[in-house]
């Protein structure tokens, strides 16, 4: 199956030290246990697969390659604008740079002030230290000031620093102790090591004198697990916190928002795959607002209305709303809310309100809807978009009735595009088109990356059947004038699980792929959210298989659709997409060419003793229970090595410094296929100085795109063709 023109090198020799534990009965043996340590002996053993990995791959192919992807890093990547009182933040990495920086502008075009460009932090510029990057940024609801996410190394554990914002008079004069900071840019606080909080757990009060945050402990003393929420002044400064809340729960995370007109602060805690309980902070203790339900509920405030979509009473979600004042009552049922926005064929993805309109945002086959509603719900106009696409992020300002939103495809590359809520359609001769309906309202381009797509870039989504009579959506993507000697090289690609959709997205890494002739398939496995929560519950717990009974059944279409065969296709996935692509690999090896696994899950009968595993219980089953154990044990892919199979090659690929997915996962799933099974070969590059994939400089994205593609290139027998093809290069398996 394998396409390498010379033998592989012999990977280096790992010990086997067995380890047996009977659970619930049985005996399980793990011979590789000793490399779930961080001592010396790991250490060594995983400089040893470094090197092994440089001696496997094609020297030549990555010399060919490199520049390619280096090219598509010279383009301009564009974030989500956020609208706060005038000004309108945005992240901006600019070509060259490896990371971006927040700037914010006086109008959505206006020019770029800068507030915070990591390219300039020492850190950054010394290669002896590991780098630094900004992962979130949170602006106070005057524009005044904003929190910024700092981390070194990618592990996800943060400083959260807080800086005032200039006006555009001011003009004051970077310091060196200011470093990476933009003119009159000033440090107010910094608040260090405050565990995994994230831009959703931060939230300002509406005075902008603090905010109140989720605090966890860190992943070095086994404590992320333990979740605080505080209440930080600035006028007190980070020693003087407040505690509002303990909470040691292992498989729920509170998330805090404020309205800012009332400064009510709302508490939601959420399992991870399960239900949300709602709660406000009044007098100093938490009165119960939404918490006798499993439903999924989120909420946000606008103008004395509570606005709540929750999958209660609709499984692909609907929107309903009661007044601020109802919702601070506490007490409140599903029932007393009036609905604004009702379920329908669609998953109701978000909504923005402004002053006088609202932005809904559905998908549907898992690609994106936008319409344009009155508040209280009545449909006014659809917005006009181009066929399989996907709304990346929404946003609006609170103020006027403008939004944004971020717009890709398999055909199209990221763009941010903003709408006037309150255009109306230009004469009386033009209020309706010929079926009735008023015409699509267009948006406006602010932002986009400038790559080139090839004019005969075919995108198509297919169905194919697969177990219990799942009809599973499957988007396809390929040159259609390519001429390709046999079957097509293609990579599948897929996730299926917590509720996370596969929907279109543009690879830049990708697109020396398809220019060469290649084909990139995404699977819509069950335990996404494609078809709202029945999809998700369809592939987890005890249902687990049928997320990779859908990956099987997508590959096995595309072979027999004469795209491609087994001898040229691959499959690929990270994080829990990882624990799909070794279910795959291990239940139907003849069917992958090779394989990219990436940051994943691997051992399911120890998932839970590492890291956040134990708050993904919810979703597999807890080993520890004898019931799961048994599905488990049925699908773990490090305890289904058949020895007398032939596996398809491997690139694992998984980060030292990763808090989510212990890299033992990896670690003892190569050693295992390495030294008891036949076929290969199996591949492990180990990255220092990032996590589960928070902050890669632009550098670090080139060597990864670089290796992972030859890799990809020499086993599916993919002939690099003139870099002439209308395509300076292109995402990863997945995306970028």
């Amino acid at each position: 199956m394998s396409r390498q023109s010379a033998p592989a090198p012999s990977p280096p020799e790992t010990r086997r030290e067995v380890v047996t534990e009977t659970l619930h009965g049985v005996d399980v043996d793990d011979p590789y246990r000793w490399l779930e340590a961080d001592d010396d002996a790991v250490r060594e053993w995983t400089a040893e697969q470094n090197a092994h990995v440089d001696a496997a791959l094609d020297d030549g192919l990555r010399d060919r390659l490199r520049p390619r992807f280096a090219d598509l890093v010279e383009v301009a990547d564009y974030g989500p604008i956020t609208v706060r009182e005038g000004r309108y933040f945005a992240t901006v990495r600019e070509p060259g740079a490896d990371h971006a920086r927040l700037v914010v502008r006086d109008a959505p075009d206006g020019e770029d002030r800068v507030l915070v460009d990591p390219n300039a932090w020492p850190a950054n510029r010394d290669d002896d230290r590991p780098p630094r990057s900004m992962a979130w940024y949170v602006p106070s609801h005057d524009g005044d000031r904003v929190a910024v996410g700092v981390t070194e190394g990618g592990d996800e554990n943060y400083d959260v620093r807080v800086l005032s914002v200039p006006d555009p008079s001011d003009s004051g004069v970077e310091s060196p102790e200011a470093e990476g900071y933009g003119p009159g840019v000033e440090e107010v606080a910094v608040l260090p090591e405050r565990g995994r909080v994230n831009a959703g757990s931060l939230a300002w009060t509406a005075d902008g004198d603090g905010f109140a945050y989720v605090a966890t402990g860190g992943a070095a003393d086994g404590a992320q697990m333990d979740k605080e929420i505080r209440r930080f002044r600035l006028a007190d400064g980070p020693d003087e916190e407040s505690v509002l809340l303990e909470h040691d729960d292992q498989h729920v995370w509170p998330r805090v928002t404020v309205d800012p007109d009332s400064g009510l602060l709302a508490v939601a805690f959420s399992e991870m795959v399960g239900g949300t309980e709602w709660y406000v902070h009044v007098d100093g203790d938490l009165r119960p607002v939404l918490t006798d339900t499993d439903a999924e509920t989120s909420v946000q405030f606008h103008d004395g209305t509570a606005f709540v979509s929750t999958d209660h009473g609709a499984p692909r979600r609907r929107l309903l709303a009661c007044s601020v004042d109802r919702f601070r009552e506490g007490d409140l049922s599903f029932a007393e809310c009036r609905e604004v926005i009702p379920g329908g064929e669609g998953i109701l993805q978000s909504v923005v309100p402004t002053p006088e309109r609202l932005l809904v945002h559905r998908q549907r086959d898992a690609h994106s809807r936008l319409s344009v509603h009155d508040r209280d719900g009545t449909h006014l106009r659809d917005v006009s978009l181009p066929s399989y696409c996907s709304v990346t992020w929404v946003s609006g300002n609170r103020d006027a009735p403008e939004a944004f939103f971020g717009l890709t495809g398999f055909d199209r590359p990221s763009a941010v595009r903003e709408l006037d809520l309150a255009d109306e359609p230009a004469g009386e001769g033009d209020a309706v088109d010929e079926d009735g309906d008023a015409p699509a309202l267009s948006s406006t381009e602010i932002d986009s990356v400038d790559l080139p797509v090839p004019d005969d870039l075919v995108v198509e989504q297919r169905f194919v059947d697969s177990t219990g009579g799942a009809e599973v959506p499957v988007f396809v993507c390929y040159r259609e004038d390519v001429a390709v000697d046999g079957a097509r090289p293609t990579m599948l690609y897929g996730y299926g699980g917590f509720r996370n959709s596969i929907t279109p997205s543009f690879g830049r890494f990708r697109l020396p792929f398809l220019a060469d002739g290649g084909a990139f398939a995404a699977v819509c496995a069950r335990g996404g959210y494609e078809y709202g929560e029945p999809w998700h519950e369809a592939g987890m717990l005890e249902d687990k298989q049928h997320t990779f009974d859908d990956f099987v059944a997508a590959g096995e279409a595309l072979c027999e659709s004469g795209l491609t065969d087994a001898d040229h296709l691959a499959v690929a996935g990270g994080s829990n997409g990882g624990l799909s692509v070794g279910a795959v690999v291990t239940q139907r090896p003849d069917l992958w060419a090779a394989a990219q696994c990436a940051v994943p899950l691997l051992d399911m009968l120890r998932f839970h003793r590492f890291l956040l595993g134990e708050s993904w219980t919810t979703e597999y089953g807890h080993p520890e229970d004898p019931v799961a154990f048994e599905y488990l044990r049925a699908y773990s892919p490090y305890h289904n090595v058949d020895p007398d199979a032939t596996h398809p090659p491997v690139y694992f690929t998984t980060a030292a410094s990763d808090t989510r997915v212990h890299p033992s996962h990896a670690r003892k799933m190569t050693a295992r296929l390495q030294n008891e099974a036949e076929g290969g070969p199996f591949l492990l590059r180990t990255k220092s100085e990032t996590g589960h994939g928070v902050g890669k400089p632009a550098s670090m994205i080139v060597d990864e795109q670089t290796d992972s593609w030859a890799f990809l290139y020499e086993q599916l027998g993919v002939e690099i063709g003139d870099d002439d093809h209308g395509v300076d290069g292109g995402a990863t398996a997945a995306d970028d």
